[in-house]
């Protein structure tokens, strides 16, 4: 008895100092609302073209899904713009198990956002071009143009926030200069573009050139396509691929917030999960701050530089008869050039009292190269280990099943490496420094029953009100939380925890308490 007494004390300890409260942007404190399928622009996809439901582009409604704390007091919040993967064709004909505004993954992310204090808002953006055209180059001209769309979009996105804060009345509480970007899988793609990308002639490379017939042109066309914003019109020449002579390929949005600061199409930092960039010699010293995570091993986007091939396009059975497009660099090599810049030097003032971040266990496999976070699973098909979905999903392969358990556990450790090194970049007033730890016996704190059956009410004197309460397991696993209490009394609900041991983290105004808690 007392061998497991001490035991239970280690723990408890142990899980104390490795759990501090480190206040908004770090920890999840809040409930989140969503408010669905909100308009941020309008601009031209080609999809029903190349399902031959039109013969021409069409207008398309740019939507996102907005996620906001409840019960902060904060009236100038950081947002995240978050881009869904997908491979710029629409779900499910895209083969994957992915690519919507709502994918679970997305969800998850934007989620975890939100309770942390930030307005994010997960991003929808045109998609379309034809995999299976009998033309290599056909595909690749439509593709490439494709992610273009997507940086144009991802750039709309930025300026409709910045409206809403200047002439939207600011509903969310936006600060207008503190925008970020988190890209998951082909959202990566986009983000990083957005990071890089200064001006058109960056695009006017001979990977992005083809020949159409009537000779070599760019891929990308700025009086086609419009420029890099999105703020001019895009209007199609004769003898184009496809499309017909006038149609119409983009059309300008929030042009009047695109120049000055912090009225403009810039962002402060970028995040990415196993997106690549489309040429390294975009990164300059003008491009922003930026995290990266991935599987060194990634079978359709390389680690270091090579080519990108598109997942599910060729036979089933022999992955290596994917798409392949152009050469792009991955998470290390773009990593390593921005060290090379001292683009990522902020990361290296993190100080040392800061909370927990994995940067020890990152350190350790990057290179040196702060910002870069690889995820070895021991898999060679296992390219986004932090990705899930429903089960019901119409793409799910046989194996692996969803298993959001696992994928959870991914977030936990981006979301503390990220965390704080969004606080660096994007100047967020984070408390770096531990929160102190209360004696239970001074807020006169009790639960009842304990050992429970059922659910248990947690109480303290009406002075001490809860803030959040979060349920662990004795591995450290976060099993349930709840935000915004604001009240010395809680009944917490069992919510089908297996019986065994836990700990609840119990934050108040003045500090945290753990306790055990036993479920029988």
């Amino acid at each position: 008895m007392k061998k497991l007494n001490f035991l239970l004390l280690f723990l408890a300890l142990s899980f104390a100092a490795s759990l501090r409260a480190q206040g908004p942007y770090l920890e999840a404190l809040y409930d989140v609302q969503v408010t669905q399928n909100q308009v941020y622009g309008v601009n031209a996809t080609i999809l029903p073209v190349l399902f031959q439901q039109t013969t021409e582009a069409v207008p398309q409604p740019l939507v996102m899904d907005i996620y906001e704390p409840v019960g902060d007091n904060n009236e100038a919040r950081p947002v995240m713009l978050v881009f869904h993967t997908g491979n710029f064709l629409p779900f499910p004909q895209n083969n994957g198990t992915g690519g919507t505004i709502r994918d679970s993954t997305v969800v998850e992310l934007c989620t975890r956002l939100a309770q942390r204090g930030y307005v994010a808002a997960s991003v929808d953006y045109r998609l379309g071009w034809n995999p299976v055209d009998p033309s290599q180059d056909i595909r690749k001209f439509f593709l490439i143009n494709a992610a273009y769309r997507g940086v144009q979009d991802a750039r709309t996105a930025v300026r409709y926030m910045r409206k809403l804060v200047v002439d939207g009345g600011n509903p969310y509480n936006i600060d207008a200069d503190k925008i970020g970007m988190w890209g998951i899988g082909t959202g990566g793609y986009i983000t990083a573009a957005v990071a890089t990308l200064d001006e058109y002639m960056e695009v006017v490379i001979p990977k992005f050139l083809i020949n159409l017939g009537a000779g070599t042109v760019p891929m990308v066309i700025q009086p086609v396509n419009g420029d890099i914003y999105g703020t001019s019109v895009g209007v199609v020449p004769p003898g184009y691929p496809v499309l017909p002579a006038g149609d119409t390929l983009c059309y300008p949005n929030h042009v009047t917030y695109a120049d000055g600061s912090p009225i403009s199409s810039d962002i402060r930092m970028v995040v990415n999960n196993g997106g690549a960039l489309g040429d390294i010699s975009w990164i300059d010293e003008n491009t922003v701050p930026w995290v990266s995570f991935q599987v060194p091993t990634d079978p359709s986007a390389p680690y270091t530089t090579g080519t990108l091939t598109v997942p599910g396009t060729g036979d089933p059975a022999d992955p290596s008869d994917d798409f392949a497009v152009v050469e792009v660099s991955g998470a290390f090599d773009v990593q390593a050039r921005l060290n090379e810049l001292g683009i990522n030097d902020l990361f290296n003032n993190i100080p040392a009292w800061a909370p927990e971040d994995y940067s020890e266990v990152a350190d350790s496999r990057n290179n040196g190269y702060n910002g870069l976070f690889p995820l070895p699973t021991g898999v060679i098909a296992d390219s986004a280990p932090w990705d899930y979905y429903a089960a019901d999903n119409v793409n799910v392969p046989p194996n692996p099943p969803p298993n959001p358990v696992r994928a959870r556990m991914y977030w936990d450790t981006i979301m503390a490496y990220a965390g704080i090194r969004a606080c660096i970049a994007m100047d967020l007033p984070c408390n770096f420094t531990s929160v102190k730890t209360l004696n239970a016996s001074e807020l006169n704190l009790k639960l009842a029953p304990n050992p429970a059956t059922d659910q248990v009410v947690i109480s303290a004197d009406a002075e001490h009100n809860m803030r959040t309460v979060e349920l662990y397991d004795v591995s450290g696993r976060l099993v349930n939380s709840f935000f915004s209490i604001n009240s010395n009394q809680f009944t917490l609900p069992r919510d089908g925890a297996s019986p065994g041991i836990y700990f609840l983290r119990l934050r108040f105004e003045k500090g945290v308490v753990v306790q055990k808690l036993i479920f029988e």
